[in-house]
């Protein structure tokens, strides 16, 4: 009904009609014609209900859209709490990957002191060993050296006690290293 007195007074306001000759409220006046031909139509729409009808269309169609968007702002959280979801996994795993990273330096430089303190010990092994080394070839040489002293010494002393020793002399000692054999032995 608001719709037909809002088109009623727009054609009468209209300009147009108005600029026809003659009176207007005649049937020769085309004006009051479409006038009268348009009132009718807008009478027969709202007997119709054709209003009605396109209101709840419309009605349906906003309420189709509010679903949409309703829809759409659900999924928009969705997406937003998965987005914050990967986020954070990601931030899980970096700072996971950190940690693996940080554990690996920290097994390597383990790893590195460890070697170092074997080789320092693989090194005082060998420097230990090389001292007993040279220790024993020291000692076999100063033993080495004493019997040929000895050697020398015992030649040297047999010469000389041969050239100095008489067999009368000879016999007296033989004679005393029998009597200490037979001294010991008894």
């Amino acid at each position: 009904m608001r719709l037909t007195l809002t088109s009623l007074i727009a054609a009468m306001i209209a300009s147009p009609a108005f600029a026809a000759d003659g009176p207007f409220f005649s049937l020769r006046n085309s004006d009051f014609v479409v006038l009268i031909s348009f009132l009718l139509f807008i009478g027969v729409l709202v007997y119709l209900k054709v209003p009605g009808l396109l209101m709840g269309m419309l009605d349906k169609r906003a309420e189709g859209i509010k679903t949409e968007l309703d829809e759409a702002r659900a999924l928009r959280e969705e997406a937003q709490t998965l987005l914050a979801s990967y986020e954070r996994k990601q931030k899980d795993v970096q700072e996971q990957a950190d940690r693996i990273v940080a554990a690996a330096k920290e097994e390597a430089n383990a790893a590195a002191e460890q070697a170092r303190k074997d080789l320092a010990k693989s090194l005082e092994r060998r420097m230990a060993a090389a001292e007993d080394q040279i220790g024993s070839a020291q000692s076999a040489a100063v033993k080495e050296v004493r019997d040929q002293a000895v050697t020398i010494a015992v030649a040297a002393a047999r010469e000389v006690i041969a050239k100095q020793m008489t067999a009368d002399d000879g016999n007296k000692l033989i004679d005393d290293a029998i009597e200490q054999v037979d001294a010991k032995l008894h």
